[in-house]
């Protein structure tokens, strides 16, 4: 009873002060807090809905994403930037409500807000373009991508913007409306390339049974298996350069995954041609000194070699 005296109180001064009706202060009251408690469940609600999104594309593993996870990443993303936007701005309509008769204010707003489209097309552009992203599933938060000579993983997107983080930590925003070309590396498949050179004075056909050996034994790790999309190919001798032949294998990977696949298998061959002996040639480079013998009445040639 006190605290609903205290209360009636209250209301009674903060009426008498703003010489207004109690009743109708109380009323305003309980129309706000109803307004600003919606908004507040919708929140949450949009919140829920976001994390069921995501609840709902996790396949328990998280070693890798797959391409369900990342687009329902992207739509949870979107889902709580841009549910808390409209949720606020109708809570912020429907409180001024309250006060003022708000429809020449809306019809102010829509003509401030012609006005300022035509000012600010690159920013509808940029809306546009974010929802054709969005909508054609051009990539998603996850996945790594080069725009714009910028290559990273896309941390973040809205309609307007999408910002990645490069390998040095460096975060690049970029404009939805500036991307024209999009490279996803992480869409479908990935390859790793994988080149190395043999020495001539290696036998061609025995370098070759000992990478794809290499790669045969690569394919069968119970722990990469998974990893990779199909066995990895040795095709042949791919060129005949300056320090020796070169042999190239192709991994084909998992999404995202050809990075580490590369780095595991250029391991896997430095230990394996250690151990069978074949020489990854050093660079070098013949030169040919030609002078005159006095003695021997003629001309005499040097060779030397060295390393580069």
């Amino acid at each position: 009873m006190q605290n609903v005296f205290s209360l009636r109180d209250f209301i009674d001064r903060l009426a008498n002060l703003l010489r207004v009706d109690a009743a109708f202060l109380l009323a305003l009251g309980v129309r706000l807090g109803f307004i600003w408690l919606a908004a507040w469940l919708a929140t949450r609600l949009v919140r829920l809905i976001a994390r069921r999104i995501v609840a709902a594309v996790d396949d328990g593993d998280d070693s890798t994403m797959t391409a369900a996870e990342k687009r329902g990443h992207t739509i949870a993303s979107l889902l709580r930037s841009v549910g808390r936007a409209l949720i606020l701005v109708v809570a912020g309509l429907l409180t001024l409500a309250q006060f003022i008769n708000i429809a020449p204010l809306l019809a102010g707003v829509s003509i401030l807000g012609l006005a300022v489209s035509f000012g600010a097309q690159s920013l509808v552009k940029d809306v546009i373009a974010g929802f054709f992203i969005l909508f054609e599933n051009q990539f998603a938060v996850g996945d790594i991508i080069e725009i714009l000579d910028k290559k990273g993983t896309v941390e973040r997107m809205t309609l307007r913007v999408v910002q990645l983080r490069d390998l040095n930590g460096a975060l690049h925003t970029v404009p939805n409306g500036q991307i024209t070309t999009v490279s996803n590396l992480t869409r479908g498949w990935g390859r790793a390339v994988v080149e190395v050179d043999v020495g001539y004075d290696t036998d061609v056909d025995r370098a070759l049974k000992v990478l794809r050996d290499e790669a045969a034994r690569f394919y069968a790790d119970p722990e990469w298996r998974p990893r990779l999309d199909g066995a990895p190919e040795v095709p042949g001798l791919e060129a005949l350069g300056e320090r020796g032949f070169v042999i190239r294998t192709l991994l084909r990977s998992a999404p995202g995954q050809q990075c580490a696949v590369g780095r595991e298998f250029r391991l896997r061959l430095k230990r394996r041609l250690d151990a069978e002996g074949i020489e990854i040639p050093f660079p070098q480079r013949t030169v040919h000194v030609r002078h005159h013998g006095a003695a021997a009445g003629g001309d005499e040639a040097v060779t030397l070699r060295g390393i580069e």
